[in-house]
This record gives structure tokens, sequence and C-alpha cells, in this order.
């Protein structure tokens, strides 16, 4: 690309592209590749663990050698890499023990994904017209940030089904029925 003035827009596709995806381990089959590639990161924000799991994944993790000095307690506590807080001082505190920005705790986490799961497997059973319903109320509650439980989703649709009930009854009781106005003409 030129360094003219101006001229941002690149002209052609990119030179060099992978053929295959990399893998941090395909050369490298040793002892500390293998521990690395099983870590368990936990204590940390949802941002922190991509970025640390990006850095397992491309090979740009460096464990630590020694155990590191926390910033809250000042004591040698810390035994993972790229961390700030040990774990008591980061459990304590309810931060994130690598950025130090308060976090949500990954019991909640873990709650949130079961709820998640159970609405979508929920969700596969209703008509599409519900289904559309209560992700619209989905989506309006998520832009308001507030939770939503799976007994009042199933209260909704009971309040649907009833409110579907009470229509075709209005229907099959309406005043346009020809078998109704037929009698009516008759008296």
């Amino acid at each position: 690309m030129s360094t003219s003035r101006g001229n941002t827009t690149r002209q052609r596709p990119q030179k060099y592209q992978n053929k295959t995806a990399f893998k941090n381990d395909l050369h490298d089959t040793s002892h500390r590749t293998k521990i690395i590639n099983s870590l368990d990161i936990t204590g940390v924000c949802k941002r922190c663990k991509d970025i640390i799991e990006w850095k397992i994944k491309y090979k740009k993790y460096k464990p630590l050698t020694a155990p590191r000095k926390c910033v809250n307690c000042e004591q040698k506590t810390i035994k993972h890499a790229y961390h700030m807080l040990c774990s008591k001082c980061a459990t304590e505190k309810q931060v994130c023990a690598k950025c130090c920005k308060p976090a949500d705790s990954p019991d909640e986490e873990k709650v949130d994904e079961s709820q998640n799961t159970a609405i979508q497997s929920m969700l596969k059973g209703l008509p599409e017209r519900k289904r559309r319903t209560i992700l619209r109320y989905l989506n309006k509650q998520g832009s308001d940030q507030q939770k939503t439980s799976i007994a009042h989703l199933e209260k909704m649709i009971q309040e649907m089904d009833k409110m579907a009930l009470e229509d075709d009854l209005d229907d099959f009781f309406s005043d346009d029925d020809p078998i109704s106005s037929d009698n009516e003409g008759k008296e």
C-alpha cells in the first residue's frame, strides 16, 4: 500500500493467506506446551480470559518461573502469568485478577449460560409467532440490562395461550357468523 496522502484503500487482496490454521502443538510436543494447553483460566473477567486464551492459542503465553508479588497484599502468592492480584485478594474484592476491574463471578456466568440453554430449548417447541414475541421481549430486556427468569417466560407463554383462546372464542361467537344471522332473521 502506498504511503501517499489520501491513498487509504487497498487495491489488491492480501498476498499471503494461510492455508491451514495455526496449531501451537504441531512441532512442539514438549511437556511444557501440554501443560500450557491444559491450563484452566479462572478468576478473570471475560475480556481478560479471551486475551489469555489467545496467547495460549498462538503460542505467546509465557508462564511464570517464580511466584509474583500481589499488588494488594504484597505477598508472593501470584502463581498465574499476567495476573496482578492473587486469587484470594481477587475473590475478596470481587475484581478481575488481571485488570483489577469489577467482574462478575464465574458462578453467575455459569448460571446465565445454563439459563440461556434452558430458554433456547424452551423456545424450540413454540410456534413461530410466540417465539418471535418472546425474542422481542428478551431483546428489549437485554437493552435494559435486566435478568429474565424461566418462570417469568413460562407465565408469559400461558398468558399468550389464554389470549389466543379468548380470541378463538370471540371469533366463534361473533355476530358475523352466518348460522346465527339466519336464526335472527327468522324470528
